[in-house]
């Protein structure tokens, strides 16, 4: 029987309790292998950064307990390097994974804390006779609570120096998750103290350090170099678009293969692939490791979205509810064209500023949402000036996380009894109820968008938004080929008994006779033959619907 931790983070405990443990350790060699001798690897929340670095903490640890049988079976153990590396170093290990406070003097004393734990696990330091006596009043005023904000940013450089000097030996330092408090700092408003604060912190382990050997550095996204890591010129960083790495996070096909086998879930394969696949770690394809435990954990293994409720939406909705309207429309469209599977094509910047994200410059959110696991890339697009990426939804997950976004964006303008009573309308072919409904929140959503522009792709993209609550009645289609043209929305019930439904969108100038365009439109779809897809599915009884628009009003026909 599989005994699977769900949420364990310590490789040593992981490995003691005999717990199932996909084998990551070459991971120690890629590490080893890097010419870079720092090296920060972002990557999305739950994809097993911090077991990651636990694993090298146990692996390169100088201590007097022998730890060789952690690795027993692994294939770290059958390389040089264990006999070459395993338990040589000094390490100094700190996970800020926990540092999520409401204010810049909770995220410091919680900081403090952890510095704190780091000199006590190396108190032997304030024993040994030739330790520096300004390193010891450093570290007594540590352990006495009596620091200063600058000794703690000297804590690094100083322990580091100290380590080195009293094993002859230089210094590993392992950071994990170091981008979780300055999130906190950005959400909760003191982004600039906390910045300031973890760049003199970490500018002390690694800029300039002759003490260290190797640092790693873990977080969700690359904080622009110029905010945290200033003058930093041994660092690399190798992002989930880089080939270096792409598999040491996170489980590839062939794990989880051997995971559903081993479960005795083998024919669950493609649920996983639908559900928890779609990753793209520099061209590898990777299933989202936190999602694929708890699906082989759960007795009635129902596919459920374990990563959403787990990694906050509150920042993404916090960016994005947060923009201007005209820049709010843009992004709505954009965000309906992802959940109707289709890819959008953006530059990607791999340095974030955090205030970016709340700029003109819309396209940073796309980099952020990239980084964190809510979008994937599908292709580089070949430009000699920008970094053009085709991005899409990676799984069904994530999808929930985007459906209930529209949803909730739609809930703050959209009285919910109203868009109830108009889809409701709609799936049973209540045309004259549906043209009220939707003349009705059209005329509610005027108070708060701007239609002029480009109306046809606003109402389109307006109904489409609104659709995404008949999701889990219907697939939702918009602007593909069917026939002989590309239809603007096809709704394909899952259950092909019902009734599916083509909506062809119209805008009706001023010189324009309403029914003129409506019979246009509903012609296009016959002669089209936009019936051709659901048809095909084995849809026999089709909906057909003319909407036509002026920039205050709308008309809506039913076709034969």
């Amino acid at each position: 029987m599989m005994n699977i931790l769900i949420g364990q983070s310590d490789f040593k405990c992981l490995r003691e309790s005999n717990s199932y443990y996909v084998d990551k350790s070459i991971f120690v060699e890629e590490i080893l292998k890097c010419p870079y001798q720092v090296i920060l690897l972002p990557r999305p929340r739950r994809f097993g950064k911090t077991i990651n670095i636990s694993l090298l903490h146990h692996f390169f640890e100088k201590t007097d307990m022998d730890k060789s049988f952690l690795f027993d079976g692994l294939a770290i153990k059958q390389s040089d390097i264990f006999h070459n590396h395993f338990s040589k170093y000094p390490v100094i290990f700190m996970t800020f994974k926990d540092v999520k406070n409401d204010s810049f003097e909770a995220s410091l004393t919680k900081i403090a804390r952890l510095i704190e734990k780091v000199i006590y696990q190396n108190s032997y330091l304030m024993r040994w006779e030739n330790l520096s006596p300004v390193s010891l009043n450093l570290f007594e005023k540590i352990m006495n609570h009596k620091a200063t904000i600058s000794d703690y940013e000297d804590s690094l450089q100083v322990l580091s120096e100290e380590l080195q000097k009293y094993h002859n030996k230089q210094v590993i330092i392992l950071i994990d998750e170091y981008d979780t408090p300055i999130h906190s700092g950005y959400t909760h408003n003191f982004y600039n103290k906390i910045v300031g604060f973890m760049r003199n912190l970490l500018s002390g382990g690694f800029k300039d350090n002759s003490n260290l050997f190797k640092g790693v550095i873990t977080g969700t996204l690359r904080v622009s170099k110029e905010s945290i890591f200033t003058g930093l010129n041994n660092l690399g960083v190798f992002t989930l678009l880089n080939q270096r790495f792409s598999t040491c996070f996170g489980f590839d096909e062939t794990e989880v293969k051997k995971i559903l086998a081993d479960k005795g879930l083998a024919d669950d394969f493609s649920t996983v692939v639908k559900w928890y696949d779609g990753y793209n770690f520099g061209g590898k394809k990777i299933f989202n490791p936190w999602s694929l435990v708890n699906y082989i954990s759960d007795p009635d293994n129902r596919p459920e979205a374990y990563w959403l409720n787990t990694s906050s939406m509150e920042m993404i909705e916090d960016v994005i509810l947060g923009k201007s309207e005209e820049q709010k429309q843009v992004l709505r469209n954009e965000l309906t064209d992802l959940i109707q599977d289709c890819y959008i094509e953006k530059n990607i910047d791999e340095n974030i500023i955090m205030h970016d994200l709340h700029n003109k410059n819309k396209d940073v959110i796309w980099s952020f949402l990239l980084y964190s696991g809510y979008l994937k890339s599908i292709g580089r697009i070949d430009n000699e000036f920008e970094n053009i990426h085709k991005l899409s939804i990676p799984n069904m997950e994530v999808k929930i996380a985007y459906r209930k976004l529209v949803q909730k964006w739609f809930a703050d303008t959209v009285n919910t009894e109203d868009l109830t009573l108009m889809l409701q309308a709609l799936t049973h072919g209540d045309i004259a109820l549906f043209e009220k409904q939707l003349k009705t929140i059209c005329m509610e959503i005027m108070s708060y968008h701007d239609f002029a522009g480009s109306p046809e792709k606003v109402y389109h993209a307006l109904v489409l938004g609104m659709l995404v609550w008949l999701a889990n009645e219907y697939v939702i289609r918009s602007n593909r080929e069917s026939g002989y043209g590309r239809y603007d929305i096809i709704l394909m019930p899952k259950d092909k008994s019902r009734q599916g439904i083509i909506i062809e969108f119209k805008r009706i100038e001023k010189d324009d006779g309403v029914e003129d365009v409506l019979n246009e439109a509903l012609k296009q779809i016959h002669d089209k033959k936009y019936d051709v897809e659901l048809k095909s599915a084995g849809v026999k009884n089709i909906l057909k619907i003319a909407v036509g628009f002026t920039h205050k009003d709308v008309y809506l026909k039913q076709g034969n």
